[in-house]
Protein backbone atom coordinates (compact mmCIF):
# COMPACT_ATOMS: atom_id res chain seq x y z
CA UNK A 1 0.00 0.00 0.00
CA UNK A 2 1.43 3.39 -0.89
CA UNK A 3 1.48 5.80 2.04
CA UNK A 4 2.42 9.28 0.86
CA UNK A 5 3.58 10.46 4.29
CA UNK A 6 5.04 7.43 6.05
CA UNK A 7 7.39 5.49 3.80
CA UNK A 8 8.62 3.09 6.48
CA UNK A 9 8.29 -0.59 5.75
CA UNK A 10 7.13 -1.26 9.30
CA UNK A 11 3.59 -0.13 8.57
CA UNK A 12 1.64 2.69 10.16
CA UNK A 13 2.77 3.78 13.60
CA UNK A 14 1.05 6.41 15.71
CA UNK A 15 -1.80 8.39 14.27
CA UNK A 16 -2.36 8.19 10.50
CA UNK A 17 -3.43 11.86 10.52
CA UNK A 18 -2.29 13.58 7.32
CA UNK A 19 -1.50 10.37 5.49
CA UNK A 20 -2.90 9.29 2.14
CA UNK A 21 -3.16 5.60 1.28
CA UNK A 22 -3.34 4.39 -2.30
CA UNK A 23 -4.00 0.66 -1.94
CA UNK A 24 -2.55 -1.66 -4.56
CA UNK A 25 -4.67 -4.71 -3.71
CA UNK A 26 -7.89 -5.71 -1.99
CA UNK A 27 -5.94 -6.72 1.14
CA UNK A 28 -4.24 -3.31 1.29
CA UNK A 29 -7.57 -1.56 0.77
CA UNK A 30 -9.14 -3.61 3.57
CA UNK A 31 -6.21 -2.65 5.82
CA UNK A 32 -6.59 1.05 4.95
CA UNK A 33 -10.35 0.88 5.61
CA UNK A 34 -9.70 -0.72 9.02
CA UNK A 35 -7.30 2.12 9.86
CA UNK A 36 -9.94 4.63 8.74
CA UNK A 37 -12.62 2.87 10.78
CA UNK A 38 -10.46 3.10 13.92
CA UNK A 39 -9.50 6.72 13.18
CA UNK A 40 -11.13 9.39 15.38
CA UNK A 41 -11.27 12.06 12.70
CA UNK A 42 -12.62 12.63 9.22
CA UNK A 43 -11.26 10.84 6.18
CA UNK A 44 -11.48 11.73 2.51
CA UNK A 45 -12.30 8.85 0.22
CA UNK A 46 -11.35 9.55 -3.41
CA UNK A 47 -13.27 7.45 -5.89
CA UNK A 48 -12.04 6.17 -9.24
CA UNK A 49 -14.74 8.37 -10.83
CA UNK A 50 -12.85 11.44 -9.57
CA UNK A 51 -15.40 12.26 -6.85
CA UNK A 52 -14.24 12.76 -3.26
CA UNK A 53 -16.29 12.17 -0.12
CA UNK A 54 -15.06 13.66 3.16
CA UNK A 55 -16.53 12.62 6.47
CA UNK A 56 -16.54 10.16 9.33
CA UNK A 57 -16.28 6.48 8.40
CA UNK A 58 -18.73 4.77 10.76
CA UNK A 59 -19.21 1.30 9.28
CA UNK A 60 -17.65 -1.19 6.91
CA UNK A 61 -18.58 -4.62 5.64
CA UNK A 62 -15.90 -6.88 4.19
CA UNK A 63 -17.48 -9.58 2.06
CA UNK A 64 -15.32 -10.08 -1.01
CA UNK A 65 -16.51 -8.23 -4.12
CA UNK A 66 -19.54 -6.86 -2.27
CA UNK A 67 -17.44 -5.08 0.38
CA UNK A 68 -18.40 -1.51 1.22
CA UNK A 69 -17.92 1.25 3.75
CA UNK A 70 -20.30 3.89 5.07
CA UNK A 71 -19.44 7.54 5.67
CA UNK A 72 -21.29 10.41 7.34
CA UNK A 73 -20.29 13.24 4.97
CA UNK A 74 -18.95 16.34 6.72
CA UNK A 75 -21.30 18.53 4.63
CA UNK A 76 -24.26 17.10 6.57
CA UNK A 77 -25.76 15.18 3.66
CA UNK A 78 -27.13 11.66 4.06
CA UNK A 79 -24.78 8.79 4.88
CA UNK A 80 -22.97 7.38 1.85
CA UNK A 81 -22.42 3.72 1.05
CA UNK A 82 -19.22 3.29 -0.99
CA UNK A 83 -18.16 -0.01 -2.55
CA UNK A 84 -14.51 -0.97 -2.09
CA UNK A 85 -14.05 -1.42 -5.84
CA UNK A 86 -14.87 2.29 -6.33
CA UNK A 87 -12.12 3.55 -3.97
CA UNK A 88 -8.89 5.03 -5.36
CA UNK A 89 -7.39 6.53 -2.18
CA UNK A 90 -8.17 7.09 1.48
CA UNK A 91 -6.75 10.25 3.08
CA UNK A 92 -6.79 10.92 6.81
CA UNK A 93 -7.69 14.59 6.47
CA UNK A 94 -9.42 15.43 9.75
CA UNK A 95 -7.78 16.02 13.11
CA UNK A 96 -7.30 12.84 15.12
CA UNK A 97 -9.18 13.91 18.24
CA UNK A 98 -7.54 11.21 20.36
CA UNK A 99 -3.89 12.00 19.57
CA UNK A 100 -1.93 12.27 22.79
CA UNK A 101 -4.88 11.12 24.86
CA UNK A 102 -3.52 7.80 26.03
CA UNK A 103 -4.42 6.15 29.31
CA UNK A 104 -1.08 7.29 30.74
CA UNK A 105 -1.77 10.91 29.78
CA UNK A 106 -5.21 10.71 31.39
CA UNK A 107 -3.75 9.27 34.62
CA UNK A 108 -1.08 12.00 34.73
CA UNK A 109 -3.75 14.66 34.29
CA UNK A 110 -6.16 13.17 36.83
CA UNK A 111 -3.63 12.24 39.56
CA UNK A 112 -3.44 15.76 41.10
CA UNK A 113 -7.25 16.02 41.02
CA UNK A 114 -7.58 12.66 42.78
CA UNK A 115 -5.01 13.63 45.44
CA UNK A 116 -6.89 16.90 46.09
CA UNK A 117 -10.15 14.98 46.43
CA UNK A 118 -8.58 12.54 48.91
CA UNK A 119 -7.24 15.45 50.97
CA UNK A 120 -10.63 17.19 50.92
CA UNK A 121 -12.48 14.05 52.05
CA UNK A 122 -9.86 13.37 54.75
CA UNK A 123 -10.20 16.96 56.05
CA UNK A 124 -13.99 16.60 56.22
CA UNK A 125 -13.60 13.28 58.03
CA UNK A 126 -11.26 14.89 60.60
CA UNK A 127 -13.76 17.71 61.19
CA UNK A 128 -16.49 15.15 61.83
CA UNK A 129 -14.21 13.20 64.15
CA UNK A 130 -14.15 10.12 61.93
CA UNK A 131 -10.35 10.28 61.46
Amino acid sequence: MTDTKNHSSGGVTGSPEGRVFQPGSFAELAEAVELAFDYRGDVTVSLISGESVSGYLFNRQVSGPDSYLEVFPSDGSAARNIRYDQIATIAFTGEDTATGKSWEAWIAKKAPERRAEVERVAAEARIRGIL
